[in-house]
């Protein structure tokens, strides 16, 4: 991994870090809340692409591990790890690279295009991962944890309309620095 490789996947952890700055939304039915690095995960998947994205997910949530209180409301430690958010963590490096996976396989990428493939990696795995380990830890059925989970769907897709709109965006303007990505896998010079 060379030095570039280094410093967009420890900009994108410095994202969801400052994501985790913006007090969540808490909701009296679970005890999950509604925060903005969702979108964090959307945007690594969608501009470093599926190895870079899912290791910048990776690393933020080591340092999350090691006690740093990145996530939304100030939490922090192993014991984020154990509870009711725990899937929807690990949920994130899955769909970072889920994200990242699709959109490197575009032959061009539009906002519709992006949407879609914000909306499979960034909410469908996301939910899948975090409404199992939900479920599990609070001891319910799944069925009972999806129907509370449909109360983040509409934030959840105002999230993946904005990080649609800014990765389209940003593709088009830094087709010399994306575009070698997205066809390799990897950030390499523009030729």
């Amino acid at each position: 991994m060379n030095t570039k490789n280094l410093v967009f996947v420890a900009l994108f952890s410095s994202i969801m870090g400052v994501l985790g700055l913006i007090p969540p939304i808490a909701l009296s039915i679970t005890p999950v809340p509604i925060t903005l690095q969702s979108l964090g995960v959307m945007l690594a998947g969608g501009l470093l692409g599926s190895r870079l994205g899912a290791l910048s997910q990776l690393i933020f949530l080591l340092i999350v591990g090691v006690g740093a209180p990145l996530l939304a409301g100030g939490r922090g430690g192993f014991g984020v790890f154990v509870g009711p958010s725990a899937g929807y963590l690990l949920g994130y490096i899955v769909g970072a690279f889920v994200i990242g996976y699709l959109i490197e396989r575009l032959r061009e990428v539009s906002i519709i295009k992006v949407l879609c493939i914000n909306i499979i990696g960034g909410i469908f795995v996301v939910y899948v991962f975090g409404i199992i380990v939900q479920a599990f830890v609070m001891d319910i059925s799944i069925w009972q944890t999806m129907k509370v989970s449909v109360a983040f769907l509409p934030g959840d897709c105002i999230k993946a309309i904005i990080a649609a709109i800014l990765v389209t965006k940003l593709h088009r303007s830094l087709k010399h620095i994306i575009t070698p990505a997205l066809k390799s896998g990897k950030y390499t010079k523009a030729g």
